[in-house]
């Protein structure tokens, strides 16, 4: 054995031992790193996806059955005060109501779900127009049944929505699909005019009764811009419209409200 030979022979068994005992430090390294990698790439996921936060709102309005019974119980209320008006109005034959569609009739729910899931934030609405062509609502429990009581009864019907003109064919075609009544050009209005507008316009043709809305602007263009403040006092002063003339429709979805700031117990936080 040579010089050279010797050495690489020495610096082999130096490098073997060396190997040895650093591989099994290296490797746990690695899982260590790869493991603290997976957390942070969680973390991150979780707080750069905003939306994820309306995943309990819309847990409520699309899967609870209070939900459903605060839905039905609305449209138990408008039939009864709709019998009650048509009795108190036996020769008049221009009784009218006005009914908003999305979250008061049809149930919108499974395109915020899907752009919530995707990390999209729906309230932006960059998404809406595709589903007002392309989505298929559900009914609103409840809804048909009323409609078809005031339909049968010779109550117009007007369906006041900001839904886009521009899509007015598809949802035509959508609430057609929902065999609901009265669904044609005149009596479906969509956004252009203000809702205060288009009801105005009714109400010059029509003794318009009642008003279906999940949203106050949709009962009155008094609430229409304004903050929360002022809707909670305009509430009060009207608050015989509610539940006779004016009917309101839970939605936990999205609104006014969804920025406004919530009120804390300032007391210390307790666990027992």
């Amino acid at each position: 054995m040579n010089h050279k030979t010797h050495c690489r022979n020495a610096q082999a068994g130096i490098m073997n031992k060396t190997t040895k005992i650093l591989l099994p430090w290296m490797l746990s390294s690695i899982v260590t790193l790869g493991m603290a990698s997976t957390v942070q790439a969680d973390d991150v996921d979780d707080k750069t996806c905003p939306p994820e936060a309306y995943a309990m709102a819309l847990r409520y309005q699309q899967q609870s059955a209070e939900i459903e019974a605060l839905q039905r119980q609305s449209y138990a209320l408008a039939t009864a005060k709709l019998q009650q008006k048509i009795a108190a109005n036996p020769d008049v034959d221009d009784l009218a109501i006005m009914t908003d569609l999305d979250e008061t009739v049809i149930d919108n729910s499974a395109l915020l779900v899907r752009d919530m899931q995707a990390c999209h934030d729906f309230t932006g609405w960059d998404t809406w127009k595709v589903w007002e062509r392309e989505g298929h609502p559900r009914l609103i429990p409840g809804a048909r049944a009323f409609l078809n009581y005031a339909d049968a009864n010779g109550v117009t019907i007007f369906y006041v929505s900001d839904r886009y003109q521009e899509n007015k064919a598809s949802t035509l075609d959508t609430l057609a699909a929902l065999r609901l009544p009265q669904v044609d050009e005149t009596h479906v209005r969509l956004l252009g005019p203000s809702k205060g507008e288009r009801r105005a316009a009714i109400e010059r043709d029509y003794d318009l009764i009642l008003q279906l809305g999940d949203s106050l602007a949709d009962f009155s263009s008094d609430f229409h811009h304004a903050d929360l403040k002022d809707q909670h006092r305009r509430v009060a002063e009207d608050s015989a419209h509610f539940g006779e003339d004016w009917i309101m429709f839970p939605n936990a979805s999205y609104g006014s409200w969804s920025d406004a700031d919530l009120e804390a117990w300032a007391a210390p936080l307790k666990t027992q």
